[in-house]
C-alpha cells in the first residue's frame, strides 16, 4: 500500500529533534512531523510530549517526489473547545489589531487591520504607514 496525501496511517517515532520527530511508516519509509504539527497547543520541547518508540497516529499532509512525507499528528485530534478565538499578546495580531510579523516565508501576504482612529481598512504597508506617520504629525 502506499502511503497517500490525506491518508491516517500508524507509525513509530524513530528520532526526535528540536523541530520535529521522525515517525517510521508502513513499507520502511520515514516521514516527518514538525514540531508545529504535534499538538493544538504551543509545545516548547518536544521531548516533553514524544519518546522515540512512541506508537503514534498521523496523517499525511505532503509527498514530495524526493520522497520527503510531512506528517500531522495535530490534524489527526480534534481541535480545543476554543481554538478558533484569535490570539492575544505573541499571536499574529495583537490586541490593537497590529501584525506581530507572524507571515510567512517567501511571499508577501495582504493583510486588512484596523486602526483605532478609523473604521477604513488598511491594504497596504504604504497605507498603514501613511497612518502612522498622519497619528505622529509627520505628514
Amino acid at each position: 500500500m502506499s502511503i497517500e496525501i490525506g491518508s491516517v496511517v500508524e507509525g513509530k517515532v524513530t528520532g526526535i529533534k528540536s523541530f520535529g520527530a521522525f515517525v517510521e511508516l508502513e513499507e520502511g519509509k520515514t516521514g516527518l512531523v514538525h514540531i508545529s504539527q504535534v499538538s493544538h497547543t504551543f509545545i516548547n520541547d518536544i521531548n516533553d510530549v514524544l519518546k522515540v518508540g512512541d506508537v503514534v497516529t498521523v496523517k499525511v499532509l505532503n509527498v514530495e517526489e524526493s520522497g520527503k512525507i510531512s506528517l500531522s499528528i495535530k490534524e489527526t485530534q480534534p481541535k480545543p473547545e476554543g481554538s478558533d478565538r484569535p490570539r492575544r499578546g505573541g499571536g499574529r495580531n495583537n490586541a490593537k489589531g497590529g501584525n506581530k510579523g507572524g507571515g510567512r516565508k517567501g511571499g508577501a501576504a495582504t493583510t486588512t487591520v484596523h486602526s483605532d482612529a478609523s473604521s477604513e481598512p488598511f491594504n497596504t504597508m504604504a497605507d498603514q504607514l501613511k497612518e502612522w506617520a498622519k497619528k505622529a504629525g509627520m505628514a
